[in-house]
């Protein structure tokens, strides 16, 4: 069996669990719990901070597997290692269902990187072996639900630019679908890698729904 085949394995039994636990999960409880994540990810689940991530609107399944990541180290972050270490699965199933119900906030696409954000998302690189990031997160970036796909559509500028500098240089990998974002994330330069982040905090089912 190949790394990659055991990952997939168990990212199926992660999802499979995750289902299990968020059926039982309540946004009320949720709500409470949030009172400590209020401070980076601000009170309705949009950051005040370019280097942290909004959370509303995220898949539940997204936000409660990525809290296990974070408990136990496989994502690095001494931050959110932190604040996950005192959560047990019930608040982290409760968390992920209250940010999923929150309204995401609206962002904007510079004119002058539209262009290029539009053609790698939607198209890829083909030269560079870069697939379209539509073939993952769909064309209004809303990613697929247990699939380990997150949401991008208004995500932080600097948040996305971060992460994937991150996969791209190997220091976010070993989890989830990390690996296919390596690979992908080492063929884009910092410039490409702007124009996504800056495509997708533009990104808006309403936009595309109009195009």
């Amino acid at each position: 069996m190949t790394p990659k085949i055991a990952a997939l394995i168990l990212l199926s039994f992660i999802s499979f669990s995750a289902v299990a636990q968020l059926d039982n999960a309540d946004p009320m409880r949720g709500e409470e719990s949030a009172a400590a994540c209020a401070a980076c990810h601000g009170a309705k689940g949009n950051s005040n901070n370019g280097e942290w991530p909004n959370l509303a609107g995220q898949h539940a399944d997204y936000i409660y597997e990525h809290l296990q990541y974070y408990k136990s180290g496989e994502r690095e972050n001494a931050l959110m290692l932190g604040q996950a270490a005192g959560l047990d699965k019930q608040t982290m199933a409760d968390l992920a269902v209250y940010f999923e119900g929150l309204e995401p906030e609206v962002g904007e696409t510079p004119e002058e990187l539209l262009a290029t954000g539009r053609s790698i998302y939607m198209g890829g690189i083909a030269e560079k072996g870069v697939p379209a990031c539509v073939s993952c997160h769909g064309p209004a970036g809303l990613g697929v639900p247990g699939s380990g796909y997150p949401r991008l559509s208004g995500q932080k500028v600097q948040y996305t630019t971060d992460q994937l500098g991150l996969y791209r240089s190997g220091e976010r990998a070993g989890y989830g679908q990390a690996g296919v974002m390596n690979d992908i994330a080492s063929n884009l330069t910092d410039e490409e890698i702007q124009a996504v982040a800056n495509y997708v905090r533009g990104l808006y089912p309403k936009d595309i729904a109009a195009e």
